[in-house]
C-alpha cells in the first residue's frame, strides 16, 4: 500500500475525530482536524498521480473517505443546528442512490470506474466550503448568514446536479449492458 493510500486511510480515521470535536464543542480543534483531512484529499490525489501509482484500492478508498468525512459533517452539524436538515438530506441522497446504482450496475454484472465529473467537483468542493462556512458561523461569531446561505445553495445545486449527471450516465451504462448482452444472445441464437 503506497503513500496516496495512507493519505486516504488517515483521512478515513480522523473523521471520528472530527466529530468528538464537534460534539464537544471543540471548534477550533474541528476546524484544524477538518483542514488536514481535506489537505490529504489533495495530497493523495496529487502522490498518486505525480507517482504514477494510481492503484484499485485507492480508487475505491478515495471515494468512500471524501463520502464519509462529508456525510459526517453534514450529519453532525445538522445535529447540533448549525445547517438546516434539508441541506443533509440532499447531500446523504445522493450518495445513497448512487451506491444503489453501482450496486445495480454490478449485480447485473458491470463493471464501473467512477470518474469524477466537473459538476462532481464542484459539489464536493462547495459542499466542503458549506462545512467550513458552518463552523465558522457557528463556533467562530462568523456574522454573514447570507454567506452562509448562499453556500449552502449553490452545494445543493450542484449536489443535485452531479447526481442527475451520474444517473444519466449509470443509465447509459445499463443501457450499453443490455444491448451487449442482446447481441450476444442473437449470436447464440444464430450458431444454434
Amino acid at each position: 500500500m503506497g503513500l496516496a493510500n495512507w493519505l486516504t486511510v488517515l483521512r478515513i480515521l480522523l473523521v471520528p475525530v472530527f466529530v468528538v470535536l464537534l460534539v464537544y464543542r471543540k471548534p477550533g480543534a474541528a476546524l484544524i482536524v477538518f483542514a488536514v483531512a481535506a489537505f490529504t484529499d489533495l495530497l493523495d490525489g496529487y502522490v498518486a498521480r505525480r507517482r504514477g501509482r494510481e492503484s484499485r484500492l485507492g480508487a475505491f478508498l478515495d471515494p468512500m473517505a471524501d463520502k464519509a468525512l462529508l456525510i459526517a459533517s453534514f450529519a453532525t452539524l445538522t445535529y447540533l443546528r448549525v445547517l438546516p436538515a434539508w441541506i443533509m438530506i440532499v447531500v446523504v441522497s445522493r450518495d445513497a442512490i448512487l451506491m444503489l446504482g453501482a450496486l445495480l450496475i454490478h449485480m447485473v454484472g458491470g463493471r464501473i470506474y467512477p470518474r469524477p465529473t466537473i459538476f462532481g467537483k464542484l459539489a464536493t468542493f462547495f459542499q466542503i466550503l458549506t462545512v467550513l462556512f458552518g463552523l465558522l458561523a457557528r463556533y467562530f461569531d462568523f456574522k454573514h448568514p447570507l454567506a452562509l446561505r448562499t453556500v449552502i445553495w449553490i452545494a445543493a445545486i450542484f449536489t443535485v446536479t452531479s447526481g442527475l449527471q451520474y444517473i444519466v450516465q449509470g443509465m447509459r451504462y445499463l443501457h450499453a449492458t443490455d444491448v451487449v448482452e442482446g447481441e450476444a444472445r442473437d449470436e447464440s441464437m444464430l450458431i444454434r
